[in-house]
């Protein structure tokens, strides 16, 4: 359950109990906070608002059924395929019926999305979708461009209040029920607790509990081991995206090669210079990514490496179409239209995370989440290309009036300013550091592309053993957060989706569902893996 504020009095608390806090500044809590104007939100972020968020490193684009020779159905029927068997098919429906109206808000807030001529959006499109469907901007900078709109929307709506620098640790409850959330000034150990009469979580991904991962280093989990440790359901844990191109520069995080690379023709060469998707997929270096990351790992595993070849399908037109990609291997050395990229596959995106219903509630009273800590059950077991993005927009606005439909009209914005609370010197502790390389090194090696049996119960312990050193509550949030996805991964003994069991190679249709767990599951998988060990 959640804790109570009593077990933190020496936390400051802050003087108003916030009409909505939003804990995570990327896509999905800055758009619920503008849908929840003139709503008073706070936003609570560990990193300089645009910095920090996933959202902001999105390439590829926003996935929606906008074109006439496009439809909702179309779409339905893409992502229902590559979720393998176990979408939510009612949340799928509704996620794509409401695409096209959320790529309309964005447009209203400012997003350059990519036009014709005649000011008709642009569509490309991706691996596993039917149809072009993707809106970009400028190639690969969708992510981007969508942040700095709606950071200048929020900056200019006075009913929300942006608190930098701030790291969620826990969630404040009586009983199963959320009314806010302590958290800890970043670089010091001083911490406030943020009354709320609603609470959205939106605090992104896991990809930074691994040693290669494309997302930023704030996208730790932290947010899933909060709602875990209050109590909350957790969903499909062990569902874990691993992009196929990653740039492999010895960058932390890897700078990533688009999706759209691919689409635009370019092609997949091992040392030898052999196209080594033939033979293993009709769609080639088009297959869903799970398909093609394991086919990159294999090559990269067996000493014959792998390469993205965008000379012919892209040559001089890269740093015009894709400035991003372009940017990063510059960095290291290599122009793209004359060198081959070399690639390995890089946490990506967890399709897992905390349970939620068609408007964003989870298990717990008080609290929602949105966009990819959330487990709504859109993805299944393999996202879609660039529906990630779509996910965020749709459920926030869900949430967001899901949350004015429950309370009063709120009352006018305006914050007074909160007292600073005398702050500790910022305590760094050797054995956390070695505890979080220990985490990452042993998630990429045992809970990785491939998985089986004796790896996921070593990794068990060893992420419990080291948990054992650890002081910070965020750092200890790290530790669940790995422990949570590796007992699912434990507990799914066949491979589908994002999930493959090397002990376990085929899928069992008597698994053809979701996946459901709690910490207090979670810590008995670990006990008895610590037993075995």
């Amino acid at each position: 359950m959640a804790v109570s504020v009593e077990d933190f009095a020496p936390a400051y608390v802050g003087k108003d109990v916030d009409d909505v806090v939003i804990l995570g500044g990327g896509l999905a809590g800055l758009f619920c906070a503008l849908k929840l104007s003139p709503r008073p939100v706070t936003v609570i972020t560990n990193a300089p608002i645009g910095q920090g968020a996933s959202s902001a490193w999105a390439q590829g684009g926003i996935a929606a059924a906008i074109s006439e020779q496009d439809s909702v159905e179309k779409h339905r029927d893409d992502t229902l395929a590559a979720g393998c068997g176990i979408c939510e098919e009612k949340i799928v429906e509704q996620m794509t019926r409401e695409g096209s109206a959320r790529v309309h808000d964005l447009l209203s807030y400012g997003v350059p999305f990519d036009q014709d001529l005649e000011g008709r959006l642009k569509f490309s499109r991706e691996a596993a979708h039917s149809h072009s469907r993707v809106v970009r901007v400028r190639g690969d900078m969708a992510g981007r461009a969508i942040m700095d709109a709606l950071i200048a929307a929020v900056r200019k709506t006075p009913s929300i209040r942006i608190l930098e620098g701030y790291i969620g640790e826990s969630f404040i409850g009586e009983g199963r029920y959320v009314t806010g959330v302590l958290a800890r000034r970043r670089g010091s150990l001083e911490r406030l607790i943020f009354p709320a009469k609603a609470v959205v979580l939106a605090s992104g991904g896991i990809g930074h509990l691994y040693e290669l991962t494309t997302n930023p280093h704030e996208a730790n989990g932290h947010g899933l081991a909060m709602a875990a440790r209050a109590g909350a359901v957790i969903a499909d844990a062990e569902f874990v995206q691993f992009h196929p191109t990653a740039l492999d520069l010895g960058k932390d995080p890897a700078p990533l090669a688009t999706e759209a690379l691919r689409g635009e023709g370019a092609t997949l060469l091992n040392k030898a210079g052999e196209r080594f998707m033939e033979g293993v997929h009709p769609d080639l270096e088009l297959a869903p990514r799970d398909i093609v990351a394991r086919a990159i790992h294999r090559e990269v595993s067996e000493g014959r490496g792998a390469f993205l070849d965008c000379r012919t399908a892209i040559g001089a037109r890269f740093k015009e179409d894709f400035p991003t990609v372009f940017a990063a291997a510059s960095a290291a050395g290599l122009d793209p239209a004359k060198d081959l990229l070399p690639v390995a596959p890089a946490e990506h995106y967890h399709m897992g995370g905390v349970l939620t219903d068609a408007n964003g509630r989870t298990s717990l009273d008080g609290l929602w989440a949105a966009g990819e800590v959330a487990s709504t059950g859109a993805h299944g077991a393999n996202r879609l290309a660039s529906n990630s993005l779509l996910e965020a927009v749709v459920f926030a606005a869900r949430i967001a009036e899901d949350i004015q439909g429950l309370m009063p009209t709120p009352r006018s914005a305006y914050w007074n300013e909160m007292d600073d609370a005398p702050g500790l010197p910022s305590q760094r502790n050797a054995e956390e550091r070695e505890a979080i390389t220990v985490l990452r090194k042993t998630l990429a090696r045992n809970v990785g592309v491939l998985r089986d049996a004796e790896g996921l119960k070593t990794a068990l312990a060893d992420i419990a053993r080291v948990e054992q050193n650890c002081v910070r509550q965020s750092i200890i949030n790290m530790m669940v957060a790995g422990r949570i996805i590796t007992a699912a991964a434990l507990k799914r003994e066949e491979s589908r989706g994002g999930h493959f069991r090397k002990d376990f190679p085929q899928e069992n249709p008597d698994m053809a569902s979701r996946s459901y767990t709690t910490l207090k599951e979670v810590e008995a998988i670990t006990a008895e893996a610590l037993e075995t060990a």
